[in-house]
């Protein structure tokens, strides 16, 4: 009996290891390797490709420039939408990244903060700007904004769409 008794005990607390384990995985959003994403301010849809391998997030932007306001730098910028809609913004730089390019080279990029919805998650969070014309996605969303929050299938894509339930409209 007591082999048994050790036996349920040892199964028991395997049991709840795994319950512990996975109910916070199970609270996680899940999206696809590719989701629309909305943009604030300005209230943009766009694409996103989920990129786990990236730190932090990456977002297409044409003609910036950088300027100084009350002694701190400023970007203005334009994004595209995926409908074609421009919204052009000023963000404070929040920082500069070395970002280490796929082929080997490192490129200095302006960071902002900027907020992103993702399924049903809104994040203010850093995002690169930077030219990405040539690539499918204008915005890509890295590891910083995804923790915690979110399960990466990359099997699917657009399988859960922006609906945060805030009033981001400021």
């Amino acid at each position: 009996m007591d082999v048994f008794m050790r036996m349920l005990s040892v199964r028991l607390l395997l049991l709840c290891l795994v319950v512990a384990i996975t109910a916070p995985v199970s609270a996680r959003e899940l999206v696809g390797w590719a989701e629309m994403a909305v943009i604030h301010p300005g209230n943009l849809s766009i694409r996103a490709k989920i990129d786990t391998g990236a730190k932090t997030s990456s977002l297409n932007c044409e003609c910036h420039d950088i300027y100084e306001k009350d002694g701190e730098q400023w970007l203005r910028f334009s994004v595209d939408s995926h409908d074609g809609t421009l919204l052009r913004l000023d963000r404070k730089v929040h920082r500069f990244a070395n970002i280490k390019r796929h082929f080997g080279g490192i490129q200095e990029r302006p960071v902002i903060m900027l907020g992103i919805c993702l399924g049903g998650v809104y994040r203010e969070t850093e995002v690169n700007v930077i030219d990405r014309s040539g690539l499918d996605f204008p915005l890509l969303i890295g590891r910083q904004f995804l923790e915690e929050k979110f399960l990466v299938d990359a099997g699917t894509r657009y399988i859960n769409p922006p609906h945060c339930d805030i009033n981001l409209e400021k």
